[in-house]
């Protein structure tokens, strides 16, 4: 299990620093700082499936609330919505450390 953890998380942040770079560029070209949307990187990559999501999240008991939550994660940048959960993702999937205690004369 802590092989696919930390497999996923590698691809999630290896898919973040790929949006960042893309956004650093654009960022250089446009002379300020340029950061693309969730929303826009979801409309670009593939339109039918956000409007699925949306009527999915319509479909159910907390309509409002899911429509809300959806609306707010679709404004933040892309690479903090790939980024942070694969950086926790991966901390999730690493070894336990083992603590070492040593006594005052093996130091």
């Amino acid at each position: 299990m802590r092989l696919i953890l930390r497999i996923t998380g590698t691809w999630l942040i290896g898919l973040a620093l790929v949006l960042l770079v893309i956004d650093g560029t654009k960022s250089l070209g446009a002379n300020g700082l340029v950061f693309t949307s969730l929303s826009d990187l979801w409309t670009q990559v593939h339109t039918p499936s956000l409007d699925s999501v949306r009527a999915f999240f319509a479909s159910r008991f907390f309509a409002d609330l899911l429509d809300n939550g959806l609306d707010a994660l679709l404004t933040y940048p892309a690479f903090a919505v790939f980024g942070i959960p694969g950086i926790l993702v991966a901390l999730a999937g690493r070894k336990p450390r083992r603590e070492r205690f040593l006594r005052q004369d093996q130091i």
